[in-house]
């Protein structure tokens, strides 16, 4: 009886210090003691919870997992649903990942439904008369436009884990509800669309759903109506994937994509498929990671990065101090290096995943670093890594109530994709192929430095930075996390992840911290504002160029801490909602 009351009390204490705002420490003696330090407060709840840069599509996810969908279904509806309440990322037309862990068997699976280029794709296709990349190509043309693998993507992951509870149509409906009868137009939509009007009213069917009369951006309060992109979400909902890869919806994604100049076809579309890889995994601080793996160069340099920083006292030196970013920036500068030379699509190319991975390799790359100076990335080159073996993005992660999961990153690429809408389909259509080195050696519209491993081809996916992560303690779900922002996708969900293991942050806090950001070229670290200028001063004088610029990514975290969930959607964007029950 006494050990049964002390046990309830334990658990009561536990969840009112989550509600609190302060996440109990960890069983490990070593293991940081999670505070609030009256500042951020992350939402609570028992039973599961969705985090996610759209409130409609939040809660569209939340009330699959209330009617009995798990982890996934809820997932595949509030993809659908960010379809239509946030074009500029949510998207039928674009791509992503997905991270799946499955609480009953402890298996962690790792979804590719990355874009691909067309079969007719050519390595200098984006190259202009001169021999030079030309932007207008692979941004805003038709050659731009990836095979869209959103759909099939969902589709897999509902065949093979879907709770069995709700039917394929039932997790669809919500988002054709939203689409036909219309979304009250938030401040941050109105003011996405006013900033793209220049390049989206360009395509007539693009200015024709998101125009008023095609030139004037819809205010705040207004509904804004998609009845062509309802009709295609209920040829999915009746068809399956088939309803989108196959049929009237294939024929004029495929037709519109040809007008603009590329060269997709109806049958690239029908011979989409996705694919499942094994997550990479490493561990840091007694911690166990998982993410993404090539295509997406985030799993493998999320997990260089925190290999190398283990050889240092990241908690000892504080979060943002002159130390630890300078000993972040320097692990980052190595890792983004590797990544110019390396990474690619691992269905086209050999990548030395394991020698990327390895402790032995991060240890090599640790002892580079000199605590009085930076590196100039003119001396950092690609490492050995041997051996080889066989902007706009959205974020968002799902806890269900028996402890599956889901980190999922899906994008058009730039916001509103190449801004091209398949007449008569309401599908936005992704410019992913920007992602393709168009010629090696010359960064792309995000300043990364491609190679040979990247290079175009038919049928190839392009490299890609999202990185859906979840990290475990002694095999039991500990986080969820993930972020859009380009480039910078990497380094702001390493930050999640380093402010919850090495500063003892409650994921609000984690969520909240000033961000950095190094990716070899350009030979800069990236800040956020909120960084002592003593802090700046101390780095400059170690030789780093310190460049204050916008804010940085959006993580929507989950983590779960004995039977609590608590989480945190991130501030520096609005509209954004986490929420659980």
């Amino acid at each position: 009886m006494e050990l049964r009351l002390k046990s309830a009390l334990t658990a009561l204490s536990a969840a009112l210090l989550l509600f609190a705002g302060v996440a109990p420490p960890l069983a490990a003696e070593d293991a940081p003691i999670y505070s609030l330090k009256d500042r951020f407060s992350p939402v609570v709840a028992q039973n599961g919870m969705v985090a996610s840069q759209e409130a409609v599509a939040t809660r569209v996810g939340v009330e699959i997992l209330k009617k009995g969908g798990n982890a996934v279904d809820a997932a595949i509806a509030t993809g659908f649903a960010l379809a239509v309440t946030l074009p500029r990322a949510g998207n039928l037309g674009g791509g992503g990942f997905m991270l799946i862990h499955l609480n009953e068997t402890g298996e962690t699976r790792a979804l590719d439904y990355r874009e691909k280029a067309p079969a007719a794709a050519e390595r200098d296709m984006f190259l202009g008369p001169d021999g030079e990349p030309d932007k207008d190509k692979s941004r805003f043309s038709g050659l731009a436009v990836g095979v869209p693998g959103t759909v099939a993507g969902f589709a897999e992951a509902y065949e093979k884990h879907g709770g069995g509870t709700l039917t394929w149509a039932d997790l669809i409906a919500p988002a054709i509800d939203l689409a036909e009868n219309g979304i009250t137009v938030t401040p941050g939509l109105s003011g996405a669309l006013t900033a793209a009007a220049g390049r989206l009213t360009r395509d007539p069917a693009t200015a024709a759903i998101f125009y008023k009369h095609g030139l004037i951006p819809y205010l705040p309060g207004e509904i804004l109506r998609q009845p062509d992109l309802a009709a295609t979400l209920r040829l999915i909902a009746e068809q399956g994937a088939d309803g989108f890869y196959k049929g009237v919806t294939a024929e004029k994604i495929a037709a519109k994509v040809q007008a603009a100049g590329g060269g997709m076809t109806v049958d690239d579309l029908a011979s989409y498929e996705p694919v499942w890889r094994a997550p990479i995994t490493g561990t840091y601080r007694g911690f166990e990671v998982a993410s993404m793996p090539p295509p997406s160069s985030g799993g493998v340099h999320i997990v260089q990065i925190l290999n190398m920083l283990e050889s240092f006292p990241i908690r000892e030196f504080g979060l943002n101090s002159a130390d630890s970013i300078h000993v972040m920036a320097e692990a980052m500068r190595r890792a983004y290096a590797d990544r110019s030379k390396f990474l690619g699509d691992p269905d086209f190319i050999d990548i030395p995943v394991q020698g990327l991975t390895s402790a032995a390799y991060a240890r090599a790359l640790a002892e580079t670093i000199r605590m009085d100076a930076a590196t100039p990335s003119d001396d950092v080159r690609p490492g050995d890594p041997f051996p080889y073996e066989s902007n706009e993005t959205t974020h968002f992660s799902v806890v269900d109530k028996d402890g599956n999961a889901v980190s999922n990153t899906y994008t058009l690429n730039f916001s509103y994709g190449a801004g091209l809408t398949a007449d008569g389909t309401g599908v936005l259509l992704n410019n992913e192929l920007d992602d393709f080195s168009a010629k090696p050696g010359v960064p792309n519209a995000y300043g990364l430095i491609g190679g040979e491993a990247n290079a175009v081809e038919g049928n190839k996916r392009p490299l890609s930075s999202m990185s859906p992560t979840m990290v475990f303690r002694d095999g039991s779900l500990f986080l969820v996390t993930g972020s859009p922002g380009g480039s910078r996708i990497i380094t702001t969900t390493l930050q999640i992840v380093l402010n919850v293991i090495d500063h003892g942050m409650n994921i609000a806090e984690a969520t909240a911290a000033p961000r950095i950001h190094n990716q070899w070229l350009p030979d800069e670290i990236r800040v956020e504002e909120g960084l002592s200028p003593d802090t700046v001063r101390l780095l400059e004088a170690r030789g780093h160029k310190i460049e204050e610029k916008n804010a940085m990514g959006s993580t929507q975290s989950i983590m779960k801490i004995g039977g609590m969930l608590a989480g945190a959607s991130d501030p520096r964007r609005t509209g954004a909602l986490t929420e659980g029950y």
